[in-house]
Protein backbone atom coordinates (compact mmCIF):
# COMPACT_ATOMS: atom_id res chain seq x y z
CA UNK A 1 0.00 0.00 0.00
CA UNK A 2 1.56 3.42 -1.38
CA UNK A 3 1.20 6.25 1.12
CA UNK A 4 1.39 9.81 0.81
CA UNK A 5 3.63 11.67 2.76
CA UNK A 6 1.33 15.04 3.76
CA UNK A 7 3.38 16.20 7.10
CA UNK A 8 6.02 14.92 8.67
CA UNK A 9 8.04 15.99 11.90
CA UNK A 10 11.79 16.44 12.08
CA UNK A 11 13.61 16.35 15.18
CA UNK A 12 17.49 15.32 15.22
CA UNK A 13 20.31 15.77 16.98
CA UNK A 14 22.84 15.65 14.06
CA UNK A 15 21.59 17.72 11.15
CA UNK A 16 23.82 16.85 8.97
CA UNK A 17 22.66 16.55 5.50
CA UNK A 18 19.27 17.51 6.44
CA UNK A 19 19.39 20.08 3.58
CA UNK A 20 18.90 17.26 0.91
CA UNK A 21 15.13 16.23 2.55
CA UNK A 22 14.09 19.51 3.03
CA UNK A 23 14.55 20.22 -0.77
CA UNK A 24 12.36 17.07 -1.38
CA UNK A 25 9.81 17.80 1.15
CA UNK A 26 9.68 20.95 -0.77
CA UNK A 27 9.18 19.69 -4.08
CA UNK A 28 6.38 17.07 -2.79
CA UNK A 29 4.93 19.97 -0.58
CA UNK A 30 5.69 18.04 2.44
CA UNK A 31 4.50 19.71 5.94
CA UNK A 32 7.68 20.12 8.34
CA UNK A 33 7.06 20.19 12.40
CA UNK A 34 10.05 20.70 13.98
CA UNK A 35 11.49 21.38 17.72
CA UNK A 36 14.24 23.36 19.32
CA UNK A 37 17.88 23.27 17.84
CA UNK A 38 16.19 21.90 14.46
CA UNK A 39 13.19 24.17 14.04
CA UNK A 40 15.75 27.03 13.97
CA UNK A 41 18.17 25.49 12.28
CA UNK A 42 15.18 24.52 9.13
CA UNK A 43 14.20 28.66 9.55
CA UNK A 44 17.53 29.27 9.11
CA UNK A 45 17.84 27.29 5.98
CA UNK A 46 15.48 28.95 4.80
CA UNK A 47 12.27 26.56 4.66
CA UNK A 48 9.05 27.04 6.17
CA UNK A 49 8.56 24.81 9.22
CA UNK A 50 6.43 24.88 12.53
CA UNK A 51 7.63 24.65 15.74
CA UNK A 52 6.18 21.69 17.93
CA UNK A 53 5.24 23.74 20.64
CA UNK A 54 2.89 25.79 18.28
CA UNK A 55 1.51 23.42 16.89
CA UNK A 56 0.41 21.14 20.01
CA UNK A 57 -0.30 24.49 21.78
CA UNK A 58 1.87 23.38 24.41
CA UNK A 59 5.52 25.29 25.47
CA UNK A 60 8.17 23.01 26.00
CA UNK A 61 9.05 22.49 29.81
CA UNK A 62 11.82 21.12 31.72
CA UNK A 63 14.70 22.48 29.75
CA UNK A 64 13.20 20.54 26.57
CA UNK A 65 12.58 17.54 28.59
CA UNK A 66 9.04 17.14 27.42
CA UNK A 67 8.46 18.61 24.36
CA UNK A 68 7.56 15.61 21.60
CA UNK A 69 5.75 13.88 24.61
CA UNK A 70 2.20 14.61 23.44
CA UNK A 71 -1.23 13.45 22.51
CA UNK A 72 -1.43 15.04 19.01
CA UNK A 73 2.23 14.07 18.79
CA UNK A 74 1.44 10.45 19.35
CA UNK A 75 -1.76 10.24 18.16
CA UNK A 76 -1.02 11.24 14.46
CA UNK A 77 1.49 8.25 14.52
CA UNK A 78 -0.23 5.54 16.17
CA UNK A 79 -3.82 5.80 14.76
CA UNK A 80 -4.39 3.59 12.17
CA UNK A 81 -6.41 5.01 9.21
CA UNK A 82 -8.67 2.54 8.24
CA UNK A 83 -10.31 2.00 12.03
CA UNK A 84 -12.86 4.10 11.96
CA UNK A 85 -13.46 4.37 15.30
CA UNK A 86 -9.56 5.82 15.46
CA UNK A 87 -10.65 8.46 12.53
CA UNK A 88 -13.47 9.24 14.63
CA UNK A 89 -11.45 10.18 17.62
CA UNK A 90 -9.06 12.10 15.78
CA UNK A 91 -11.30 14.71 13.76
CA UNK A 92 -13.11 14.77 17.17
CA UNK A 93 -9.51 16.31 18.79
CA UNK A 94 -8.67 17.79 15.53
CA UNK A 95 -5.57 16.04 15.42
CA UNK A 96 -3.78 15.38 11.81
CA UNK A 97 -2.13 12.17 10.80
CA UNK A 98 1.56 12.50 10.79
CA UNK A 99 3.13 10.26 8.13
CA UNK A 100 6.93 10.47 8.43
CA UNK A 101 8.81 10.54 11.34
CA UNK A 102 13.21 11.93 10.93
CA UNK A 103 14.52 11.14 14.21
CA UNK A 104 18.20 10.35 15.82
CA UNK A 105 18.73 10.92 19.26
CA UNK A 106 20.83 12.60 21.99
CA UNK A 107 24.48 11.75 21.60
CA UNK A 108 23.95 8.90 24.09
CA UNK A 109 27.55 7.28 23.07
CA UNK A 110 30.01 9.87 21.86
CA UNK A 111 29.18 11.35 25.28
CA UNK A 112 30.03 8.81 27.34
CA UNK A 113 33.75 8.44 25.37
CA UNK A 114 34.25 11.72 25.99
CA UNK A 115 32.31 13.07 29.44
CA UNK A 116 32.92 10.79 33.06
CA UNK A 117 29.71 13.06 34.75
CA UNK A 118 27.65 10.68 35.51
CA UNK A 119 25.14 13.87 35.41
CA UNK A 120 26.18 14.57 31.63
CA UNK A 121 25.68 10.98 30.66
CA UNK A 122 22.17 10.49 32.14
CA UNK A 123 21.06 13.98 30.81
CA UNK A 124 21.95 12.69 27.26
CA UNK A 125 19.79 9.55 27.44
CA UNK A 126 17.04 10.70 24.78
CA UNK A 127 13.82 9.87 25.87
CA UNK A 128 11.16 11.47 23.46
CA UNK A 129 13.23 10.68 20.44
CA UNK A 130 13.09 6.67 21.39
CA UNK A 131 9.44 6.96 22.18
CA UNK A 132 8.37 8.51 18.73
CA UNK A 133 10.78 6.27 17.43
CA UNK A 134 9.08 3.28 18.41
CA UNK A 135 5.19 4.66 17.81
CA UNK A 136 6.48 5.43 14.27
CA UNK A 137 8.04 1.69 13.64
CA UNK A 138 4.94 0.08 15.31
CA UNK A 139 2.66 1.95 13.16
CA UNK A 140 4.57 0.98 9.98
CA UNK A 141 1.42 0.55 7.99
CA UNK A 142 1.00 3.81 8.05
CA UNK A 143 4.40 6.17 8.95
CA UNK A 144 7.53 6.29 7.60
CA UNK A 145 10.70 6.37 10.19
CA UNK A 146 13.81 7.21 9.17
CA UNK A 147 16.44 6.99 11.77
CA UNK A 148 19.88 7.45 9.94
CA UNK A 149 20.83 10.30 8.16
CA UNK A 150 22.46 6.85 5.50
CA UNK A 151 18.63 6.81 4.87
CA UNK A 152 17.88 9.97 3.54
CA UNK A 153 19.08 8.88 -0.05
CA UNK A 154 16.79 5.84 0.00
CA UNK A 155 13.60 8.11 1.76
CA UNK A 156 14.74 10.61 -1.15
CA UNK A 157 14.79 7.49 -3.96
CA UNK A 158 11.57 6.49 -2.90
CA UNK A 159 10.06 9.69 -2.87
CA UNK A 160 11.15 10.57 -6.51
CA UNK A 161 10.07 6.83 -7.47
CA UNK A 162 6.83 7.08 -6.04
CA UNK A 163 5.53 10.76 -6.50
CA UNK A 164 5.76 11.61 -3.01
CA UNK A 165 4.67 8.27 -1.67
CA UNK A 166 6.36 5.23 0.48
CA UNK A 167 5.75 2.03 -0.06
CA UNK A 168 4.78 -0.75 2.95
CA UNK A 169 7.67 -2.65 1.79
CA UNK A 170 9.88 0.13 2.25
CA UNK A 171 7.73 1.24 5.33
CA UNK A 172 8.36 -2.09 6.88
CA UNK A 173 12.28 -2.25 6.01
CA UNK A 174 12.82 1.09 8.09
CA UNK A 175 10.99 -0.06 10.98
CA UNK A 176 12.81 -2.81 11.40
CA UNK A 177 15.87 -0.53 11.40
CA UNK A 178 14.39 1.69 13.81
CA UNK A 179 13.66 -1.32 16.14
CA UNK A 180 16.88 -2.64 15.71
CA UNK A 181 18.38 0.76 16.71
CA UNK A 182 16.03 1.16 19.81
CA UNK A 183 17.35 -2.09 21.12
CA UNK A 184 21.07 -1.02 20.65
CA UNK A 185 20.55 2.59 22.38
CA UNK A 186 18.60 1.05 25.23
CA UNK A 187 21.52 -1.67 25.63
CA UNK A 188 24.18 0.65 25.59
CA UNK A 189 22.49 2.57 28.31
CA UNK A 190 21.88 -0.93 30.29
CA UNK A 191 25.54 -1.52 29.37
CA UNK A 192 26.69 1.28 31.42
CA UNK A 193 25.06 1.68 34.05
CA UNK A 194 25.82 -2.01 34.66
CA UNK A 195 29.44 -1.33 34.35
CA UNK A 196 29.22 1.71 36.56
CA UNK A 197 27.66 -0.38 39.55
CA UNK A 198 29.97 -3.02 38.91
CA UNK A 199 27.30 -5.54 38.16
CA UNK A 200 28.96 -7.89 36.07
CA UNK A 201 25.95 -10.84 35.55
CA UNK A 202 22.34 -9.22 35.39
CA UNK A 203 19.52 -10.19 35.36
CA UNK A 204 18.98 -9.50 31.88
CA UNK A 205 21.86 -9.14 29.49
CA UNK A 206 21.73 -7.51 25.95
CA UNK A 207 24.85 -7.54 24.08
CA UNK A 208 24.93 -4.44 21.56
CA UNK A 209 26.93 -4.58 18.31
CA UNK A 210 26.71 -2.27 15.33
CA UNK A 211 27.99 -3.92 11.64
CA UNK A 212 31.60 -2.63 10.70
CA UNK A 213 31.94 -4.64 7.47
CA UNK A 214 30.08 -7.77 6.12
CA UNK A 215 32.81 -10.52 5.00
CA UNK A 216 33.18 -12.21 2.42
CA UNK A 217 32.34 -15.55 3.77
CA UNK A 218 32.24 -17.05 7.30
CA UNK A 219 34.91 -20.30 8.72
CA UNK A 220 33.72 -22.10 4.75
CA UNK A 221 33.30 -20.68 1.81
CA UNK A 222 29.39 -21.46 2.23
CA UNK A 223 28.79 -19.87 5.53
CA UNK A 224 27.76 -16.25 5.71
CA UNK A 225 29.75 -13.98 8.24
CA UNK A 226 29.58 -9.97 9.16
CA UNK A 227 31.97 -8.71 11.85
CA UNK A 228 30.27 -6.19 14.22
CA UNK A 229 31.78 -3.59 16.88
CA UNK A 230 30.37 -3.92 20.44
CA UNK A 231 31.69 -0.94 21.77
CA UNK A 232 30.62 3.39 22.23
CA UNK A 233 33.01 3.72 19.68
CA UNK A 234 31.45 1.76 16.80
CA UNK A 235 33.25 3.15 13.94
CA UNK A 236 36.37 1.52 14.17
CA UNK A 237 38.13 -1.64 15.69
CA UNK A 238 41.32 0.15 17.05
CA UNK A 239 43.70 -0.57 14.52
CA UNK A 240 44.40 0.08 11.01
CA UNK A 241 44.98 -1.93 7.55
CA UNK A 242 48.16 -0.52 5.82
CA UNK A 243 48.11 -3.06 3.03
CA UNK A 244 46.90 -6.31 1.52
CA UNK A 245 43.54 -8.18 0.80
CA UNK A 246 40.31 -7.76 2.71
CA UNK A 247 40.31 -9.28 5.97
CA UNK A 248 38.63 -12.76 6.38
CA UNK A 249 36.74 -14.07 9.38
CA UNK A 250 39.55 -16.64 10.25
CA UNK A 251 42.03 -13.91 9.70
CA UNK A 252 39.86 -11.49 12.44
CA UNK A 253 39.27 -14.95 14.66
CA UNK A 254 43.39 -15.58 14.38
CA UNK A 255 43.85 -11.57 14.98
CA UNK A 256 41.77 -11.52 18.08
CA UNK A 257 43.83 -14.48 19.31
CA UNK A 258 46.94 -12.71 18.64
CA UNK A 259 46.09 -9.46 20.56
CA UNK A 260 45.02 -11.55 23.72
CA UNK A 261 48.07 -13.26 23.98
CA UNK A 262 49.87 -10.34 23.08
CA UNK A 263 48.12 -7.81 25.37
CA UNK A 264 49.84 -10.71 28.68
CA UNK A 265 53.34 -9.88 27.57
CA UNK A 266 54.42 -6.87 29.44
CA UNK A 267 58.19 -6.34 30.25
CA UNK A 268 59.80 -7.02 26.70
CA UNK A 269 59.44 -7.03 22.96
CA UNK A 270 56.58 -9.88 22.77
CA UNK A 271 56.05 -12.29 19.38
CA UNK A 272 52.83 -13.87 19.15
CA UNK A 273 52.64 -16.34 16.03
CA UNK A 274 49.37 -18.17 15.93
CA UNK A 275 47.23 -20.53 13.41
CA UNK A 276 44.17 -21.53 14.17
CA UNK A 277 43.34 -19.18 16.78
CA UNK A 278 45.98 -21.71 18.79
CA UNK A 279 49.67 -19.97 19.64
CA UNK A 280 52.34 -22.07 17.98
CA UNK A 281 55.55 -19.63 18.80
CA UNK A 282 55.46 -16.96 21.38
CA UNK A 283 58.54 -15.40 22.88
CA UNK A 284 59.63 -12.54 24.65
CA UNK A 285 63.31 -11.08 24.41
CA UNK A 286 64.67 -7.59 25.26
CA UNK A 287 66.13 -8.00 21.28
CA UNK A 288 63.34 -7.55 18.64
CA UNK A 289 64.79 -9.61 16.64
CA UNK A 290 65.87 -12.82 18.69
CA UNK A 291 61.94 -12.54 19.94
CA UNK A 292 60.63 -12.98 16.53
CA UNK A 293 63.18 -15.65 15.27
CA UNK A 294 62.79 -17.43 18.41
CA UNK A 295 58.77 -17.62 18.46
CA UNK A 296 59.47 -18.84 14.74
CA UNK A 297 61.52 -21.48 16.00
CA UNK A 298 59.12 -22.65 17.95
CA UNK A 299 56.90 -24.03 15.43
CA UNK A 300 57.90 -22.79 11.65
CA UNK A 301 55.80 -25.36 9.97
CA UNK A 302 52.25 -24.31 11.52
CA UNK A 303 54.06 -20.62 11.01
CA UNK A 304 53.19 -21.03 7.61
CA UNK A 305 50.50 -19.07 6.15
CA UNK A 306 49.08 -17.94 10.25
CA UNK A 307 49.28 -14.63 11.91
CA UNK A 308 52.36 -12.76 13.67
CA UNK A 309 51.77 -10.32 16.40
CA UNK A 310 54.59 -7.98 17.60
CA UNK A 311 53.97 -5.27 20.58
CA UNK A 312 56.93 -3.24 19.25
CA UNK A 313 57.29 -1.51 15.67
CA UNK A 314 58.20 -3.58 13.08
CA UNK A 315 61.80 -2.95 11.60
CA UNK A 316 63.52 -3.76 8.71
CA UNK A 317 65.47 -6.47 9.89
CA UNK A 318 62.14 -8.27 11.39
CA UNK A 319 60.62 -7.48 7.91
CA UNK A 320 63.08 -9.91 5.57
CA UNK A 321 62.62 -12.31 8.16
CA UNK A 322 58.53 -12.26 7.49
CA UNK A 323 59.33 -12.16 4.04
CA UNK A 324 60.93 -15.29 3.63
CA UNK A 325 57.83 -17.22 4.27
CA UNK A 326 54.07 -16.77 3.49
CA UNK A 327 51.91 -15.65 6.11
CA UNK A 328 48.33 -14.03 6.45
CA UNK A 329 48.41 -11.37 8.29
CA UNK A 330 50.96 -9.31 10.55
CA UNK A 331 49.82 -6.92 13.28
CA UNK A 332 53.19 -4.31 14.49
CA UNK A 333 52.58 -1.72 16.65
CA UNK A 334 54.13 0.59 13.70
CA UNK A 335 56.09 0.03 10.64
CA UNK A 336 59.46 1.80 9.67
CA UNK A 337 59.23 3.02 5.85
CA UNK A 338 61.77 -0.05 5.24
CA UNK A 339 59.67 -2.53 6.70
CA UNK A 340 56.53 -1.58 4.97
CA UNK A 341 58.28 -1.01 1.48
CA UNK A 342 59.45 -4.63 2.01
CA UNK A 343 56.20 -5.86 3.05
CA UNK A 344 54.22 -4.41 0.30
CA UNK A 345 56.26 -6.49 -1.71
CA UNK A 346 53.45 -9.05 -1.01
CA UNK A 347 50.88 -8.17 -2.21
CA UNK A 348 48.01 -9.94 -0.42
CA UNK A 349 49.58 -9.87 2.93
CA UNK A 350 47.59 -8.32 5.67
CA UNK A 351 49.38 -5.67 7.33
CA UNK A 352 47.94 -4.18 10.64
CA UNK A 353 48.90 -1.38 12.57
CA UNK A 354 47.98 -1.98 16.18
CA UNK A 355 49.43 1.01 17.82
CA UNK A 356 46.55 2.53 19.22
CA UNK A 357 44.88 -0.87 19.98
CA UNK A 358 43.24 -1.09 23.50
CA UNK A 359 41.29 -4.00 25.03
CA UNK A 360 38.57 -2.80 27.04
CA UNK A 361 36.27 -5.89 27.27
CA UNK A 362 36.35 -7.79 30.83
CA UNK A 363 34.74 -11.05 29.91
CA UNK A 364 34.17 -13.39 26.87
CA UNK A 365 31.35 -14.82 25.56
CA UNK A 366 30.57 -17.95 24.09
CA UNK A 367 26.77 -18.05 21.89
CA UNK A 368 24.39 -21.26 21.00
CA UNK A 369 21.55 -21.81 19.53
CA UNK A 370 19.17 -19.25 22.27
CA UNK A 371 21.60 -19.28 25.26
CA UNK A 372 24.73 -18.03 25.76
CA UNK A 373 27.55 -18.37 28.43
CA UNK A 374 29.23 -15.00 30.08
CA UNK A 375 32.69 -15.23 31.99
CA UNK A 376 35.72 -13.12 33.38
CA UNK A 377 38.42 -13.21 31.38
CA UNK A 378 41.19 -15.23 32.55
CA UNK A 379 43.31 -12.78 33.78
CA UNK A 380 45.26 -14.21 36.31
CA UNK A 381 48.39 -16.94 36.10
CA UNK A 382 49.56 -17.74 39.80
CA UNK A 383 47.82 -17.07 43.20
CA UNK A 384 49.31 -16.72 46.52
CA UNK A 385 49.03 -20.64 46.62
CA UNK A 386 52.00 -21.60 44.05
CA UNK A 387 54.36 -23.70 46.14
CA UNK A 388 57.19 -25.83 45.05
CA UNK A 389 56.45 -29.52 46.13
CA UNK A 390 59.77 -31.55 45.53
CA UNK A 391 63.13 -31.39 47.17
CA UNK A 392 64.64 -29.55 44.36
CA UNK A 393 63.54 -25.91 43.88
CA UNK A 394 63.52 -23.13 41.16
CA UNK A 395 66.04 -20.14 40.90
CA UNK A 396 64.27 -16.73 40.99
CA UNK A 397 65.08 -16.74 36.75
CA UNK A 398 63.09 -20.08 36.68
CA UNK A 399 60.16 -18.77 38.58
CA UNK A 400 60.16 -15.97 35.79
CA UNK A 401 60.53 -18.33 32.94
CA UNK A 402 57.60 -20.56 34.92
CA UNK A 403 55.11 -17.98 34.57
CA UNK A 404 55.56 -17.47 31.04
CA UNK A 405 55.16 -20.85 30.16
CA UNK A 406 52.06 -20.73 32.61
CA UNK A 407 50.79 -17.80 30.80
CA UNK A 408 50.81 -18.67 27.29
CA UNK A 409 49.17 -21.73 28.20
CA UNK A 410 46.30 -19.86 29.20
CA UNK A 411 45.82 -19.28 25.68
CA UNK A 412 46.75 -22.93 23.67
CA UNK A 413 43.06 -24.88 23.75
CA UNK A 414 42.78 -27.56 26.27
CA UNK A 415 44.39 -29.78 27.00
CA UNK A 416 47.14 -27.64 26.75
CA UNK A 417 50.76 -28.32 27.28
CA UNK A 418 53.61 -25.72 26.54
CA UNK A 419 57.29 -26.16 26.91
CA UNK A 420 59.45 -23.01 26.94
CA UNK A 421 63.03 -22.52 27.40
CA UNK A 422 64.54 -19.09 27.70
CA UNK A 423 61.28 -17.36 27.62
CA UNK A 424 60.31 -18.92 24.18
CA UNK A 425 58.12 -21.41 23.57
CA UNK A 426 59.60 -25.04 21.81
CA UNK A 427 56.72 -27.31 21.90
CA UNK A 428 52.99 -26.55 22.17
CA UNK A 429 50.54 -29.51 22.61
CA UNK A 430 46.59 -28.20 21.80
CA UNK A 431 43.19 -29.13 21.88
CA UNK A 432 43.77 -32.88 22.89
CA UNK A 433 41.33 -34.75 24.92
CA UNK A 434 43.97 -36.52 26.58
CA UNK A 435 46.56 -35.02 28.30
CA UNK A 436 49.48 -37.52 27.35
CA UNK A 437 48.18 -36.36 23.92
CA UNK A 438 49.38 -33.17 24.08
CA UNK A 439 52.70 -34.05 26.19
CA UNK A 440 53.75 -36.40 23.38
CA UNK A 441 52.81 -33.86 20.68
CA UNK A 442 54.62 -30.80 22.43
CA UNK A 443 57.66 -33.28 22.59
CA UNK A 444 57.45 -34.38 19.09
CA UNK A 445 57.36 -30.45 17.99
CA UNK A 446 60.12 -29.64 20.32
CA UNK A 447 62.67 -32.46 19.05
CA UNK A 448 61.31 -31.76 15.29
CA UNK A 449 62.54 -28.20 15.20
CA UNK A 450 64.82 -27.60 18.31
CA UNK A 451 65.77 -30.67 19.78
CA UNK A 452 68.83 -29.21 21.87
CA UNK A 453 66.35 -26.97 23.70
CA UNK A 454 64.66 -29.51 25.35
CA UNK A 455 67.18 -30.46 28.07
CA UNK A 456 66.27 -28.19 30.89
CA UNK A 457 63.15 -27.02 29.52
CA UNK A 458 60.51 -26.02 31.39
CA UNK A 459 56.49 -27.89 31.20
CA UNK A 460 53.47 -26.16 31.87
CA UNK A 461 50.02 -27.92 32.21
CA UNK A 462 46.74 -25.89 31.88
CA UNK A 463 45.36 -28.60 34.37
CA UNK A 464 46.29 -31.18 36.66
CA UNK A 465 48.63 -34.60 35.41
CA UNK A 466 45.56 -37.48 36.61
CA UNK A 467 48.79 -39.71 36.36
CA UNK A 468 52.39 -40.62 36.19
CA UNK A 469 51.91 -40.99 32.35
CA UNK A 470 52.10 -37.75 31.29
CA UNK A 471 54.76 -36.55 33.13
CA UNK A 472 57.23 -39.39 32.30
CA UNK A 473 56.76 -38.57 28.95
CA UNK A 474 57.95 -35.00 29.41
CA UNK A 475 60.94 -36.11 32.20
CA UNK A 476 62.41 -38.80 29.19
CA UNK A 477 62.35 -36.04 26.72
CA UNK A 478 64.65 -33.85 28.96
CA UNK A 479 62.17 -31.49 30.85
CA UNK A 480 63.61 -30.34 34.39
CA UNK A 481 61.21 -28.44 35.56
CA UNK A 482 56.86 -28.97 35.55
CA UNK A 483 54.77 -26.28 36.88
CA UNK A 484 50.70 -27.94 37.25
CA UNK A 485 47.92 -26.69 39.56
CA UNK A 486 47.86 -29.74 41.36
CA UNK A 487 44.56 -31.04 42.95
CA UNK A 488 44.84 -34.96 41.46
CA UNK A 489 44.22 -37.83 44.21
CA UNK A 490 47.41 -39.32 42.64
CA UNK A 491 49.23 -35.97 43.78
CA UNK A 492 52.01 -37.68 46.28
CA UNK A 493 52.76 -40.46 43.63
CA UNK A 494 53.52 -37.52 41.00
CA UNK A 495 55.71 -35.93 43.41
CA UNK A 496 57.50 -38.91 44.54
CA UNK A 497 58.04 -39.86 40.99
CA UNK A 498 59.13 -36.10 40.24
CA UNK A 499 61.69 -36.44 43.50
CA UNK A 500 62.95 -39.81 41.95
CA UNK A 501 63.39 -38.08 38.61
CA UNK A 502 65.15 -35.42 40.57
CA UNK A 503 63.00 -33.13 38.72
CA UNK A 504 61.64 -29.64 39.90
CA UNK A 505 57.81 -29.13 40.20
CA UNK A 506 55.20 -26.47 41.13
CA UNK A 507 51.92 -26.93 41.97
CA UNK A 508 50.11 -23.12 41.44
CA UNK A 509 46.20 -24.22 43.04
CA UNK A 510 44.70 -22.48 39.60
CA UNK A 511 43.77 -24.16 36.48
CA UNK A 512 43.65 -23.01 33.32
CA UNK A 513 41.04 -24.63 30.75
CA UNK A 514 40.17 -23.05 27.73
CA UNK A 515 37.54 -24.97 25.57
Amino acid sequence: MNLKIKKALVSVSDKENILSLLKVFKKYNIEIISSGGTYKFIKKLGYNCTEISKYTGFKEMLDGRVKTLHPKIHAGILHDRQNKTHKDEMAKNRFPSLDLIVVNFYPFQKIVQKDKSPKNIIENIDIGGPTLVRAAAKNFKNVAIITNKGDYSNLIDELKRHNGKTTLKFRETLSSKAFGLTAYYDSMIANWFNTKLNIQFPERKTIFGRKYKRLRYGENPHQESSIYVSDYDDKQLGFIQLHGKELSYNNYNDMFAALDVLGSLKKKSGTVIIKHANPCGVSENMNQLNSFKNAYASDPLSAFGGVIACNYKVSRKIAVEIGKNFHEVILGKGFDKESLKILKMKKNLRIIDISDYNSSNLVTTKVFDNSFLIQNKNDKILNKGIKCVTKLKPTKRELSEIKFALNISKFVKSNAIVLSNNFATIGIGAGQPSRIDSCKIAVEKAKTFQPEKIKNAIAASDAFFPFTDGIKILIKAGVKIIVQPGGSIRDQEIINFANKAKIKMLFTGIRHFNH
